[in-house]
C-alpha cells in the first residue's frame, strides 16, 4: 500500500504561541495558503498562564523602550518593532475588541484581566486571515531538499516552501514548549547560543532568608556580587607592595530595582527575576551573592545618622524597636542577629561599631545563591538561535533560505513587564510579513 501524498502549503508555521498565532495570520494576510501546526490540545497555552492567567501583553514604552531593555540584543529588533510597536500592538489586540489598561508599573493588561481574552483576539485575526491551525500535531521530523520542507508529525506529513519556526524555549514546559526549536535549527547548521532559565526564582541555603518566607518588601535595590572575584581581589591586596594597598571595590555583575518576596525555597517578585538571568547564566552560579539594599533612598552616613537620632531618643529602652522607622519588624529582628547585635541592649549604649554593623546589614545584606527554580518557573528561556545567523529584517535565516524564526526560539529574552510578549508579537509579524 503506497503512502498518502503529503498535504502541500506555501507556510507552515510551528508553535501556535504569541509569536506563531501572529506571524501564521500576517503571512496568510500576504495572500499565503498558511497551515499552523501546534503539539498542545488548544492554541496560546502560554499566554492563557501568562501574568498570573491576566497577561501582560506589553510595556507602556515606545519602541526605544523596548530596544533599551533588551541590551545589547535590543538592536536586532529594530526592524520588528517598526512594523509593531507597543501602541501597534495594543491597537491591534484592541481592534478586536479587548481593551487594555495600563497598570502603575507601566504593564498593559487587558481591562478584563483575562489571558483568554487576548488569545480569543488573537484567534478571531487568526481566523479572519484565512489561515489554518491543526491541533494535537507533534512534529517529528523536519528535513529540506530542492527548496521545499517536509514537516513529519506524528500523524501525518506536511510540505511546503518556507517554514516558520515558533516553537518557544524552555521555559514551562508543561506548555509543551520542551525546546525542540533548538534540535531543528541546528539541524540547518544554526548555532544555539548557550541555554539557561531566566525571570525565574532564586534559592538559597541561608536559614535567615527562608525564615521571611511570605514577606514582600516593594522597593529594593539587588546587585550581584561574584565571590571568586573578590577572592581574588582580596588576594591580590594581600600581595601588593607596601604603601600600595587599599580594597578596590570590583563592579557589581548586575543591579536592578524593584519588590521583593521572601519565600519558603528563597527569593522571588519583579527584581529578583529581572536579575535571575545574571545568576544562571554564571558559570558557577553558586558563587554567587545576591546583595540587597533595603532601603535604596537613604545613604548609609544618613541611615547611621538616622539610627544614633533613634537611639538618642530611646533613652534607657531597649533597642529592638529602633529599625522599624525602615524596614518592617520581621525583618529588623533578622538583621539584628545578623549583625551581631543583641535586641536587649539599652539604646543609650549602642556603640558606632554596632550601628556599623547593622547599617551595613541594611544597605548590603548578603544572601548567597544556591541556584534556582529552573526551567519548570522560568518565564522566558536566555539564549536560543543565534541572531547573527538571522536577518532581523526580515527574521529569515541566513543559512537556509525560506526558513524563518520568531519569538522565544530566538537568542532574545527580556526584563519582566511584557517587553518578551512584545519582541514575540513583533518578530512573529515581520517575519509572517516576510515570508
Amino acid at each position: 500500500m503506497s503512502e498518502a501524498p503529503a498535504d502541500v502549503w506555501d507556510v507552515i508555521v510551528i508553535g501556535a504561541g504569541a509569536a506563531g498565532l501572529m506571524g501564521a495570520a500576517e503571512a496568510a494576510f500576504q495572500g499565503h495558503r498558511v497551515l499552523l501546526l501546534e503539539k498542545n490540545r488548544r492554541p496560546g497555552v502560554k499566554i492563557l498562564i501568562s501574568g498570573g492567567t491576566r497577561c501582560n501583553l506589553t510595556q507602556a514604552t515606545d519602541k526605544r523602550g523596548i530596544v533599551t531593555a533588551y541590551r545589547e540584543q535590543g538592536q536586532f529588533l529594530h526592524s520588528a518593532l517598526s512594523i509593531l510597536g507597543p501602541d501597534d500592538l495594543i491597537k491591534l489586540i484592541e481592534d478586536e475588541g479587548v481593551p487594555t489598561k495600563r497598570e502603575e508599573t507601566g504593564k498593559i493588561f487587558p481591562v478584563s484581566d483575562r489571558a483568554l481574552d487576548v488569545v480569543s483576539a488573537l484567534m478571531r485575526r487568526f481566523d479572519r486571515s484565512g489561515a489554518t491551525l491543526l491541533l494535537e500535531q507533534s512534529v517529528q521530523t523536519i528535513s529540506q531538499q530542492d527548496g521545499t520542507f517536509t514537516i513529519t508529525t506524528d500523524k501525518q506529513t506536511f510540505v511546503a516552501g518556507k517554514l516558520l519556526i515558533t516553537s518557544g524555549g524552555k521555559s514551562y514546559p508543561g506548555c509543551g514548549t520542551t525546546g525542540d526549536g533548538y534540535a531543528w535549527a541546528e539541524g540547518f547548521g544554526h548555532k544555539i547560543t548557550p541555554l539557561q532559565p531566566a525571570l525565574v526564582p532564586l534559592t538559597t541555603n541561608d536559614p535567615w532568608v527562608l525564615r521571611l518566607s511570605g514577606l514582600t518588601l516593594p522597593d529594593v535595590v539587588l546587585r550581584i556580587a561574584d565571590r571568586r572575584g573578590e577572592a581574588r581581589g582580596a588576594a591580590d591586596e594581600g600581595n601588593a607592595p607596601a604603601g600600595k594597598k587599599g580594597k578596590k571595590k570590583l563592579p557589581w555583575l548586575d543591579e536592578r530595582r524593584g519588590s521583593l518576596l521572601f519565600t519558603h525555597f528563597g527569593l522571588s517578585g519583579p527584581v529578583v527575576l529581572d536579575i535571575s538571568r545574571t545568576v544562571t547564566g554564571h558559570p558557577e552560579p553558586t558563587a554567587c551573592d545576591v546583595v540587597v539594599d533595603f532601603v535604596p533612598d537613604i545613604r548609609s552616613d544618613l541611615l547611621d545618622e538616622g539610627i544614633r537620632e533613634q537611639c538618642a531618643a530611646a533613652g534607657k529602652k531597649q533597642i529592638g524597636g529602633i529599625l522599624q522607622k525602615w524596614i518592617p519588624h520581621r525583618l529588623a529582628e533578622e538583621i539584628f542577629q545578623q549583625a551581631g547585635v543583641s535586641t536587649e541592649t539599652r539604646a543609650a549604649e549602642m556603640s558606632k561599631a554596632a550601628r556599623s554593623q547593622l547599617v551595613r546589614w541594611i544597605k548590603e545584606a548578603r544572601i548567597s545563591a544556591s541556584g534556582s527554580r529552573g526551567y519548570a518557573k522560568a518565564e522566558v528561556t536566555a539564549g536560543g538561535v543565534d541572531l547573527a545567523e538571522v536577518d532581523s529584517r526580515t527574521m529569515q535565516s541566513k543559512l537556509m533560505p525560506g526558513l524563518f524564526f520568531a519569538g522565544e526560539v530566538l537568542d532574545l529574552d527580556g526584563p519582566i513587564g511584557g517587553y518578551n510578549f512584545q519582541a514575540a508579537f513583533a518578530t512573529g509579524m515581520l517575519a509572517g510579513r516576510c515570508v
